[in-house]
């Protein structure tokens, strides 16, 4: 196939007409096509659709395929080992379908730097069917950092050094609570086959005859594909450039190109030559027999005839452009290593030839390894023809040591010890065999494999609202922007963010429906709802400030408001007593010192902590000058009770300094202690807690998720399960320390069945044991919460009695038994009433006096019992006699303080 006019595929006349499967010939044509385009404005970019949806259908189908028939052979325990740029994203389909397996990358062509790859329009999809493998090699380094600076500046990883199983370290990037190896290992080649090649009768006539034809002549040889990044042109005019400097070569030296036809590369093979034709011409017309080109196919040009073109010419010339692995330098080194040692170690005597030295170009990976080969800038075309002068009139005993520095090469790094080594890294890889261990997101090419501890699912509803109707003290901790608000548009606007950080624009308001689920929750008694924010406390004043008995904590809960009947007189407190402040006029000197050095970084003050944001400054450079800053910082502030902390990745990267022990898992514990205080004072009036929620969405939440959910393990005696801890925001030593105080001395203010719930908004590595998917998903769990307080005060018939208690009064009955025995009596109370769907209405539970709670005993008692006929006394209306007991529970509510 070759790209005609317009860019438009056609079929070579040579093919015409023979049969073949139009689906599959126009499927590999547009794989073909896609995956190795990489002309200006080519099909690779733009916006993904036309012809360019055609040609990324094709590459992903042909990525289906493979995934499909490696699942068909996998076995337990195999290791996936996947090939070139042409199967990008296949470790995406194939993590879809067996998460356990190990699964490794290896790039055989150099990745490009990140300002090149960010314009195709699949950047992403790539960059994620990458990143679902465990491991990902790369010849060289530099090949490596450019893949991992596309990461970090396009979906803004970390990557850093991390110990893996053999004690030693790799290279690792953190993706989504997983780390994914990063290897660069050269490959090599294997010394015993080319020896059998290089001793076969057949490569010595080969070599005899090649000898024969340019007798007393220095032979240079090419082997390249015919496209443009291979540099045949550049090598052909530096090896003119040569000849005119050096007249008394003419006729002593041949080049024996040979090309090798790459058809797949459309326009770029035929222009390329086209231009290779023209050029050679050229010169065997003023120096006649100077070059011998020759064309052939792939297949006419295999080991064995490549190791005899190679072992008869006396140096190898390579001028690519950009390459990935060539072999080429390597195998003429192995071809002439008997001019360094014969067949027992030792110094041959010399043979008169000129032979052993490779000139390479510094863009191909060999150049990284073959230490005594002549390296060039193939750009430079002087450069190439200096090289061919100090090659060819180079002493022996110098040309002699380099040979012997890349025989060393070569003898040690074989194909076979590459292989190894990668694929023990591959082994080694800390990927548990459990398929519980890791967790799926996203849809499609978007698919990615989360690392989350075993049992990490959605938060259940049901389970939440069972806990929530049976408990009579709850607490309930809620995140604002990301998790009763969607400010979405906020953290992607890099405009608004800074709006927002200089107080020129107001942050995402609530809705009414927001507003009016926090004010039915916040109006049951049993409730005590906290909204902590990163946010001023102005700010969070005006926006929820209005809700009666709602707490607030803002700015990490440094400063927090206790929830109150009256709004109106809502007053502020500070979780720590106010200090020296003198830190902050250093803080801010400091930082805007680095705010006038970093393009794109800005200092953001509130009343608790100063901060500086290199969010939107260039990754690197801003990553580094936070750096910079951070040490800075430590080294000025060491006397001031102040944290230094560093926050997210590149897309949301700063310095904050703030008070010492300030942050949101601190206040929760803060609160605890207020409420089990109040019920160490009050006794019976407020129960043990038996229900708690906490809800959060970044990683400033972690501290809050990580302590509600460590409470919840030590109320219930599960002290030896702890939460996932990788990449994650620890419980400080300092908060330990104080959850240990709410369980000294067997204290009991927490119930033994406490309900405790943690959920982080979307699926992610946390601390929180649940997710909610998003923010609309976290209004409903609230408003399903509100509902069963209403129903609290609604009535149902009899028969509704059942299935009602099979979510609520099952909770607080102990057996079934209880239920059924106390449903009977229920239904004939009423002296004449037979079971009907129309009996007068029941209450189902009251606000602070459950019938099935602590007053059950004494209700089943004053039933049940025949000696005293007032005491069972009742209306045709259950509800009158229930009345009595809701007023005096009622009375005592009204009591209650919150504190």
């Amino acid at each position: 196939w070759k790209r005609g006019a317009g860019g438009a595929l056609q079929e070579r006349e040579a093919d015409a007409g023979k049969p073949r499967s139009s689906s599959v010939d126009e499927k590999d044509s547009g794989f073909e096509t896609f995956d190795r385009d990489d002309e200006a404005g080519g099909f690779a970019h733009g916006d993904g659709r036309g012809r360019q949806a055609e040609l990324w259908a094709a590459y992903t189908d042909v990525n289906r395929q493979f995934a499909d028939t490696i699942v068909q052979c996998f076995n337990e325990k195999d290791l996936v080992w996947v090939h070139g740029f042409h199967l990008l994203v296949l470790p995406s389909y194939l993590t879809r379908r067996i998460p356990m397996a190990k699964i490794g990358l290896f790039m055989h062509t150099p990745f490009p730097s990140s300002e090149i790859f960010r314009t195709l329009w699949c950047r992403e999809d790539l960059l994620r069917g990458m990143l679902n493998a465990d491991q990902v090699g790369f010849h060289l380094y530099e090949y490596a950092r450019h893949f991992l600076t596309c990461c970090r500046r396009l979906l803004g990883l970390n990557y850093g050094m991390f110990r893996d199983s053999y004690e030693g370290h790799n290279m690792v990037i953190e993706s989504h609570g997983r780390t994914v190896t990063v290897t660069s290992i050269h490959a090599g080649i294997e010394p015993p086959v080319l020896q059998q090649f290089l001793t076969h009768p057949s490569t010595h006539e080969m070599v005899a005859s090649i000898r024969s034809q340019f007798h007393g002549r220095t032979v240079l040889v090419g082997i390249d594909r015919l496209e443009s990044l291979k540099g045949i042109p550049l090598k052909m005019l530096g090896l003119e450039r040569f000849l005119s400097r050096r007249p008394h070569w003419v006729g002593r030296l041949v080049l024996v190109q040979v090309g090798i036809s790459a058809y797949e590369r459309g326009d770029d093979y035929v222009r390329t030559k086209r231009e290779v034709l023209a050029m050679a011409g050229a010169i065997n017309r003023r120096w006649p027999g100077t070059i011998q080109f020759r064309e052939c196919a792939e297949s006419e040009m295999r080991l064995s005839q490549r190791i005899a073109l190679l072992r008869s010419a006396d140096m190898v010339l390579v001028t690519s452009l950009r390459d990935g692995l060539n072999r080429l330098p390597l195998e003429f080194t192995m071809a002439h290593q008997d001019a360094v040692f014969d067949h027992r170690g030792q110094r041959p005597p010399p043979d008169g030839r000129r032979r052993g030295i490779c000139i390479l170009s510094e863009f191909a990976s060999a150049t990284r390894v073959m230490r005594g080969a002549i390296h060039v800038n193939p750009w430079k075309i002087s450069e190439i023809a200096l090289a061919l002068d100090r090659a060819l009139n180079m002493g022996d005993e110098e040309r002699l040591r380099r040979l012997q520095y890349g025989c060393e090469y070569v003898a040690r790094v074989t194909t076979q010890r590459w292989a190894l080594a990668v694929l023990l890294d591959l082994k080694g890889v800390p990927k548990e065999d459990h398929a519980g261990r890791y967790s799926a997101a996203g849809l499609g090419l978007g698919f990615r494999l989360l690392g989350m501890e075993q049992g990490f699912h959605s938060l259940d509803v049901q389970a939440v609202c069972r806990g929530y109707r049976g408990a009579r003290t709850r607490l309930i901790v809620l995140d604002y922007g990301g998790t009763v608000v969607n400010d979405e548009v906020e953290r992607r606007d890099k405009f608004q963010r800074y709006q927002i950080a200089k107080n020129q624009r107001g942050r995402a308001a609530p809705n009414a429906a927001l507003i009016a689920t926090l004010t039915d929750l916040c109006a049951d008694p049993r409730n005590t709802v906290f909204v902590v924010s990163g946010k001023e406390r102005a700010a969070l004043s005006s926006i929820l400030g209005r809700i009666p008995n709602l707490g607030l904590a803002a700015e990490h809960g440094f400063f927090y408001s206790w929830p109150s009947r009256d709004f109106t007189r809502r007053r502020w407190k500070n979780m720590l007593p106010d200090t020296d402040r003198s830190w902050r006029a250093l803080a801010l000197s400091i930082m805007k010192v680095y705010e006038s050095r970093t393009h794109g970084s800005y200092i953001e003050e509130t009343e608790m902590k100063v901060e500086w944001q290199y969010r939107d400054a260039d990754p690197e450079f801003g990553y580094l000058q936070s750096k910079e800053l951070e040490d800075h910082l430590q080294g000025v502030l060491k006397n001031f009770d102040v944290d230094i902390l560093r926050g997210g990745a590149s897309d949301a990267g700063y310095i904050e300094v703030r008070p010492r022990g300030v942050d949101k898992g601190s206040f929760l514990l803060h609160v605890l202690q207020a409420m089990a205080k109040r019920h160490a004072g009050t006794g019976a009036r407020h129960p043990p807690l038996a229900f708690a929620l906490a809800l959060g969405d970044d990683h400033c939440d972690e501290p809050m998720l990580a302590t509600m959910r460590e409470v919840g393990l030590r109320a219930r005696g599960e002290t030896g399960r702890r939460p996932h801890s990788a990449l994650l925001v620890n419980v400080s030593e300092r908060s330990t320390e104080e959850i240990d105080g709410l369980f000294e001395g067997g204290a009991k203010y927490f119930a033994s069945d406490v309900a405790v719930f943690t959920g982080t908004v979307g699926k992610k590595p946390t601390a929180a044991a649940n997710y909610l998917n998003d923010v609309e998903e976290v209004l409903a769990l609230l408003s399903s919460l509100t509902k069963l307080h209403a129903l609290d005060g609604k009535f149902h018939s009899a028969v509704d009695l059942s299935s009602a208690g099979a979510g609520g009064m099952a909770a607080d009955l102990q057996d079934r038994s209880q239920l059924l025995q106390f449903t009977a009596q229920m239904e004939t109370i009423s002296a004449g009433m037979t079971r009907s769907s129309s009996m007068t209405a029941v209450p189902h539970r009251g606000k602070a006096a459950d019938m099935f709670g602590a007053d059950r005993q004494k209700l089943l008692q004053r039933m049940s019992d025949p000696g005293d006929a007032a005491k069972r006394r009742v209306s045709q209306s259950i509800s009158e006699f229930l009345h009595k007991i809701e007023d005096e529970d009622d009375e005592e509510e009204d009591e209650a303080v919150f504190f």
